[in-house]
């Protein structure tokens, strides 16, 4: 049997019950050895794959995982699918997923409570076999409400809960080394650029931040702490705001590389020196970072492997099994944007 020879004309679906008249079989054997569940000679085997390979047959997996009870696709809500912070956490996810027949749906929350809680009913209502949280505003009881239905894993908190994984990087570690390593460098007039305060991300750093300073024994300066949201543009703004108020500092932490890279082009349009006049750190480690210039010290979180192991956890919770959550801890990576301060 063969397929239409004209590329042009309508395809003839190609079903199971053809494949399995080709082999000489039946069609449960042809469905056993899809799912890798028969128990059959290799020469009755080799005939199957062969009628599949002649007919092009093209499994339905969508009916097959519907017939489990399944979708076969897992739901995904980040806050920004443009952020590349968040296209390293989702690519971890993808590649996570190659092979296993699972398909990712991407929905994006923009910092936004009921923009988030609109895209997790959207998610539910496409039945999703379970989803990845990727931080976001959603309270931990809405988060607990979710999970009565279908399994969840959220970074970013520490929350436990029927059908619910957590797992979050040591934001408060991660900003203490960034800290630390300017103090190291000779800086006591560090700024700091907070991101936002109902985050508790930006909080954690904001106390990494403040405790490396004490245990220096320098005191914290609420003045030297300006907000930002972590794009960009509010880095800009940050440093401006610094400058205006007349607050002198040689170092600044940002609280991600998105405001370093405000940071750094703000310092630059007031013909301040990076690193020679003010050194300037992030949190992140984002690919571009290293080609900045100057390339940017940074704090490397393993947002990759964020997105790798969230997913493996879900898969792991869907097929109804648990598993222990372990990151690496954020690690100092010391570029060119930093520097020892000289003595004046």
């Amino acid at each position: 049997m063969a397929r239409n020879a004209d590329p042009g004309a309508p395809q003839e679906t190609v079903t199971l019950a053809m494949v399995a008249e080709a082999a000489g079989v039946s069609p449960s054997t042809v469905s056993r050895i899809l799912t890798g569940h028969a128990r059959v000679s290799d020469a009755k085997r080799k005939s199957v794959e062969e009628a599949i390979a002649r007919l092009d047959y093209q499994p339905n997996v969508l009916a097959r995982g519907l017939a489990q009870g399944r979708t076969l696709s897992i739901g995904v809500l980040s806050q920004d699918i443009d952020s590349p912070f968040y296209g390293q956490a989702l690519r971890g996810i993808e590649d996570a997923l190659a092979g296993t027949g699972m398909v990712p749906l991407f929905v994006s929350g923009h910092w936004n409570v009921q923009d988030e809680t609109d895209r997790m009913t959207h998610l539910l209502s496409r039945r999703v076999d379970g989803i990845v949280v990727l931080t976001g505003r959603l309270t931990d009881e809405q988060i607990r409400e979710y999970a009565r239905r279908v399994p969840i894993v959220v970074t970013g908190r520490n929350l436990k809960g029927h059908n619910i994984a957590s797992m979050r990087v040591d934001n408060f570690k991660g900003a203490h080394r960034a800290t630390r390593h300017l103090i190291e460098l000779g800086h006591k007039r560090i700024a700091h650029i907070a991101g936002p305060q109902d985050q508790s991300d930006s909080v954690e750093r904001l106390k990494g931040y403040r405790a490396a300073l004490e245990e220096a024994g320098l005191a914290f300066d609420s003045k030297l702490v300006a907000y930002a949201d972590f794009h960009e543009p509010s880095g800009v703004l940050a440093i401006n705001q610094l400058l205006e108020a007349r607050q002198s500092f040689s170092a600044v932490f940002a609280c991600n590389d998105q405001t370093a890279y405000g940071a750094r082009l703000a310092l630059y349009q007031r013909n301040i020196r990076v690193p020679e006049e003010v050194s300037l750190i992030g949190f992140d480690d984002l690919p571009g970072s290293r080609f900045t210039i100057p390339p940017l010290s940074t704090i490397h979180q393993p947002v990759y492997e964020l997105g790798q192991t969230a997913a493996r956890v879900l898969l792991k919770m869907i097929e109804g099994g648990r598993s222990r959550v372990t990151l690496p801890e954020p690690q100092l990576v010391a570029r060119e944007s930093t520097r020892r301060r000289e003595a004046r």
